[in-house]
């Protein structure tokens, strides 16, 4: 995939940090573009969905006409990685919560797990991808992964939760990979589809 577009969805939430992680990831040889309006999003190979507010995401995108195009994009194949708020607004389930979402990924997430902004923490995520190894997980608000479906690989955990997970062309992480300086994760996602 190294020489398609990838979009970052820019409605809301830290979309710039990911830009930044695909230029380091990449050395800038891919292109990237903010996603803002239908015809970015056709225009791309694939998509990150950062953290920030999934509500206000999962209103935005249905405001500006992005939401059954994204289900269908993702659902014929599109690539897509999403990180903490990103999970939720794709996650099938969404503990207590009838809030907006995608549901294209067969996982039951718990919104704000691990407390409030004051409880953000930084922990070792052991991944089972072996150019990632051990990363430093950066954890803001984050979701918990509570359930599984069979279809989903884990392909992180942190203090023996599920932390990242795959699903065909799906991956998802609760922590913020693109804080980390190297953008490994950034950089196996490139490299993968």
């Amino acid at each position: 995939m190294s020489s398609s577009r990838i979009g970052v969805l820019a409605l809301q939430g830290d979309y710039e940090a990911h830009l930044k992680a695909l230029a380091r990831a990449s050395e800038n040889a891919v292109e990237t573009i903010e996603v803002r309006r239908p015809a970015d999003l056709e225009s791309i190979a694939a998509l990150i969905i950062p953290g920030g507010e999934s509500t206000v995401m999962g209103m935005l995108l249905e405001r500006f006409g992005m939401f059954e195009l994204l289900k269908l994009r993702i659902a014929n194949g599109m690539p897509v990685f999403a990180t903490c708020a990103g999970i939720i607004l794709l996650a099938k389930n969404i503990e207590a919560s009838e809030q907006t979402r995608l549901g294209v990924l067969d996982v039951t997430v718990r919104r704000n797990a691990y407390g409030r902004q004051v409880d953000s923490f930084h922990a070792p995520v052991q991944t089972t991808i072996p150019e990632i190894g051990t990363i430093d997980g950066v954890f803001i608000r984050a979701p918990k992964i509570i359930a599984l479906g069979p279809g989903v690989e884990v392909l992180a955990v942190c203090q023996g939760d599920p932390v990242m997970v795959r699903q065909g062309n799906i991956v998802a992480a609760t922590f913020h990979p693109e804080l980390l300086p190297g953008a490994p994760v950034h950089r196996w996602f490139i490299q993968s589809f």
